[in-house]
């Protein structure tokens, strides 16, 4: 069954929404509200570009010259430029589901029309991901807290038509990535190469991944030592206090974690592990049920 296309509309992702983008194909559009309102905030940005006052980012130049006042005919050298300089990263590629994760977080940042880009530059990403063209992103380079300034200036220079993108496992120039899908690359305005660079979407991403599978495999364990109990016709009462302190602790977590809690049948024949919200396994002497 095919999921129908997550709407970014300024609202926050899950990691079910990453997860099924990042690794299962699900098709991404722009919410109409969420376009509006980045337009709106372009309009800002246009007009300050070109006026009197110096604006970091948007009409100078940045770190050391940031006191360098940049003409409105050089804006788009400048950008482009940026994102060049930053597209420094080494070692091997980063998995796909990585990278498409990356670009559903960024664009789902950008979306909030709080960083000043046009509406095209997020339609951009997104035709990315819904073209299944990834940018090849080396998995060496992020500077953590400050950013993940390499791994995505990488993605940043496909939308421009440069740099290098995987499709349909054959990596080939971002140009021509992009004009096998029938897309042309963005020319990049004033601020916007700053702003697709200056995040942590790519560690957001590998964290989201992480969380994603740690779900599966607390699923699993929780699973298989229930069956190893069963088996051994042990009790669970060891068990039993720290399922309800994990049950208590979720509860009181702001994101949805798994949780669970063993309760023991009155019959002797029977133990019940209940797992929420992974899955539920009733264990009895007769074989194991997925409820």
């Amino acid at each position: 069954m095919v999921s129908a296309a997550l709407t970014l509309d300024g609202q926050p992702l899950t990691l079910d929404d990453v997860e099924a983008v990042a690794r299962h194909g699900r098709q991404v559009g722009l919410g109409e509200s969420a376009r509006k309102a980045i337009d709106a905030a372009r309009r800002v940005i246009d007009e300050a570009a070109t006026a009197e006052r110096p604006i970091y980012g948007v009409n100078t130049g940045f770190g050391s010259l940031s006191t360098h006042r940049i003409e409105p005919d050089a804006v788009r050298d400048v950008q482009r430029n940026l994102i060049r300089s930053h597209s420094a990263g080494v070692g091997d590629p980063l998995p796909d589901a990585i990278v498409r994760g990356m670009l559903l977080i960024l664009a789902a940042s950008l979306s909030r029309a709080r960083s000043g880009v046009r509406s095209d530059v997020v339609q951009g990403i997104l035709d990315l991901l819904n073209h299944g063209i990834v940018p090849v992103v080396p998995s060496r380079g992020s500077v953590g807290a400050s950013g993940d300034l390499a791994p995505l200036a990488h993605a940043a220079l496909v939308l421009t038509g440069e740099g290098e993108a995987r499709t349909e496992g054959t990596i080939r120039p971002g140009s021509e990535a992009l004009a096998a899908a029938g897309l042309s690359p963005l020319a990049l305005e004033a601020k916007e190469g700053l702003a697709l660079i200056n995040g942590t979407h790519l560690m957001t991403s590998m964290g989201a991944m992480a969380l994603c599978d740690v779900k599966r495999l607390l699923g699993a364990a929780l699973a298989a030592a229930a069956m190893a109990s069963n088996a051994a016709s042990s009790t669970d009462v060891p068990t039993s206090a720290l399922a309800a302190s994990s049950t208590s602790s979720a509860r009181s977590a702001t994101a949805p974690m798994a949780t669970r809690a063993a309760v023991q049948d009155p019959s002797p024949s029977k133990t019940r592990l209940t797992l929420t919200p992974v899955t539920a396994i009733s264990i009895s002497v007769r074989g194991v049920k997925r409820r």
